[in-house]
């Protein structure tokens, strides 16, 4: 039986919040560069197998806009973490009174994702524009795992849940989440856009993740439903 097309769209996000929002530079404290580097030159130093290449494990919005130059990308596989909507966003898609989320990986079960061997003159060079973006808002940790695609196992870079950010929500349900999305909004468009687009991206790819395919349904009744109720979010 083929797949059943997706509730979420973005005619329907765009109904829901027709505004834009301004951007709110105090929202989010972002690290600099020289803030970022040893973090950085950390990471590539326990490298485990620098003769592989450099490889980063893209699950969220890495998979639908990497902005970074890479010669190969693979479906793979990681064991021993899962995907979940569980870092608030209270600027790019989300404001301080009204932060939507984004994704990161939690610890326990497997996580089907897209590894992307990275190409520029130096390591650093080249995985400067991935730590930025990731690591400047102190949610995530960069740690090296092993993954399993068609072609082998590599050892590729990925961004795990930094459980001591405050922008950590620890376990809510699915509800909560949908909630917190439907309502998210901010300079970059809504936390709802984010969802839809990694959704749509991993069924492109032939990934079907049961967390992000049940949270565009429940994001798509609230939507919705407010639209039915209020009208579009202002």
């Amino acid at each position: 039986m083929p797949d059943q097309p997706l509730a979420l769209s973005l005619d329907l996000i765009a109904r829901a919040h027709p505004l834009p929002v301004a951007d709110d530079a105090t929202a989010l404290a972002l690290m600099t560069d020289a803030e970022l580097a040893p973090g950085l030159a950390a990471a590539l130093a326990a490298h485990p197998a620098p003769s592989e290449g450099l490889w980063v494990f893209g699950y969220g919005s890495l998979i639908w806009q990497p902005e970074f130059a890479y010669a190969e990308r693979r479906v793979g596989t990681l064991h021993g973490y899962h995907r979940r909507f569980c870092l608030l966003q209270r600027r790019f898609r989300g404001s301080p009174g009204n932060p939507g989320l984004v994704l990161a990986l939690e610890t326990g079960g497997t996580c089907e994702g897209v590894a992307f061997r990275l190409t520029g003159a130096t390591a650093a060079e080249t995985l400067l524009p991935v730590w930025r973006r990731e690591m400047r808002g102190n949610g995530y940790l960069g740690c090296w795992v092993p993954v399993a695609t068609a072609a082998g196992t590599i050892q590729a870079l990925t961004f795990v849940v930094n459980r001591e950010s405050d922008r950590y929500t620890g376990p809510i349900s699915d509800a909560a989440i949908a909630e917190r999305i439907a309502d998210g909004a901010g300079h970059l468009g809504p936390s709802a856009e984010y969802l839809f687009r990694t959704v749509a991206a991993c069924v492109a790819e032939g990934i079907r993740c049961p967390h992000l395919l049940t949270l565009q349904a429940l994001v798509a009744e609230r939507l919705q439903a407010r639209l039915a109720s209020n009208g579009p979010n202002v």
